[in-house]
């Protein structure tokens, strides 16, 4: 459904909590280098921010070597930090050299805390109160409601976005929300039939209830943020994030892709083959997400009488899998295929078979050293949802 005729009423066009940025405006993913002047002081916030975050502490003299800034702007920047809140000093380093030993800093990591909501479950919508290094903190669920009703389920997300700010110890740096559908950058679903939503400002009316800043993205996307963050994954990975239904995740040069409109990864309804196929949700027959998806695929090995057959399902499905993505690891020249989903369904025979697949459709000798594996990480999306607060906020992904 469309978003209601009340909240198109009493929603602000601006306002103070989900657009607002604590520490500064959004920031692209890994800030790396120097940059144009007229742009130079917030990259150079994000640039010290991102080394800190990932590399620990460290002294001034430190920051100044590893980012390539003068010593004064280091200086500059990290007292701004610290009247912030952002960074602390943790005491001196052990030296037995003459001289005065150096402060460290680091960023304050146990400082502020972050919220983050997973709307992809079956039956409910998770939540956590995480810490800025994405450990999860607190736990709470809300059931989903049982019929498609977008109204319900906003005030379900509501309620339980009421119980983690009542939860969370530390002030909040801001909410990370992973949404099934399609999302614009502002945080607009421009839709997500699961949900009940279409054209639903997400993003704004949370942020004007919780006055927090929320970020809103699909699910997908803030899967690959974390299996990019905290799974050490390369620069260029495409993450598939197997649930309810099937969507993907990008990141090509270090950088999301979103796509014009904003439904890059959207796979879930490609039509894989052209021997037909089971009836998918949409209407089509032979989607992959009506061979790949959890309860579809689970129901078929449930009807299977022995190992064999059931082997066979399984597959056939990673084969499907790598039909449609094998165009595009040959068109982004990808690294590595990240599933996320049941180990039980899709490790094993299914992601073997993925993987021959891939490689057989692909340029051989080019792609042989593409990488087809499992996430190790639990909770993909809620820490996706924390990257994406991170890097909205700090500049740090």
């Amino acid at each position: 459904m469309s978003v209601s005729d009340e909240h198109r009423r009493t929603a602000p066009a601006e306002y103070a909590g989900g657009d607002r940025h604590a520490f500064g405006p959004a920031r692209h993913l890994r800030t790396r280098g120097k940059v144009l002047p007229e742009h130079a002081r917030g990259h150079n916030r994000a640039l010290v921010l991102q080394t800190l975050y990932h590399s620990g502490a460290m002294s001034r003299a430190d920051l100044s070597r590893e980012t390539g800034l003068t010593r004064v702007t280091i200086s500059d920047l990290i007292a701004e930090f610290i009247a912030d809140g952002i960074v602390i000093e943790k005491g001196v380093r052990e030296t037995t050299g003459p001289g005065k030993p150096p402060i460290l800093i680091d960023i304050d990591r146990q400082g502020h805390q972050i919220l983050g909501i997973d709307l992809s479950g079956h039956q409910t919508f998770e939540g956590a109160v995480l810490s800025l290094d994405g450990e999860v903190l607190e736990r709470r669920t809300v059931p989903r409601p049982a019929a498609v009703d977008g109204t319900a389920v906003y005030n379900a997300i509501r309620e339980l976005a009421a119980q983690l700010v009542a939860a969370a110890e530390r002030p909040i740096l801001g909410v990370g929300v992973g949404a099934p559908g399609i999302v614009r950058p502002d945080g607009m679903v421009v839709s997500s039939p699961n949900l009940g939503w279409s054209d639903f400002p997400l993003q704004r009316l949370l942020g004007a209830e919780l006055d927090l800043p929320v970020l809103v993205r699909n699910d997908a996307n803030a899967a690959v943020l974390a299996e990019y963050t905290f799974g050490a994954a390369k620069s260029d990975l495409l993450l598939i994030k197997i649930a309810r239904g099937v969507g993907a995740g990008l990141i090509s040069g270090s950088q999301p892709m979103v796509g014009s409109r904003f439904a890059a990864g959207e796979i879930g309804h490609v039509v894989v083959g052209t021997d037909g196929g089971p009836l998918c949700v949409c209407g089509k027959e032979g989607c992959l997400e009506a061979w790949l998806g959890e309860t579809r695929l689970r129901e078929r090995l449930a009807a299977c009488e022995d190992d064999e057959s059931r082997e066979n399902v399984l597959r056939d499905a990673g084969t499907r899998l790598a039909i449609a993505v094998a165009p595009i690891v040959a068109a982004l020249d990808l690294s590595e295929i990240v599933l996320s989903g049941a180990p039980d369904l899709y490790d094993g025979v299914l992601l073997d078979a993925a993987g021959t697949t891939v490689l057989a459709r692909t340029l051989e000798r080019v792609f042989d050293d593409l990488i087809v594996r499992m996430t190790t990480q639990d909770d993909i999306v809620l820490r996706g949802a924390a990257v994406m607060v991170l890097s909205g906020e700090l500049g740090v992904s």
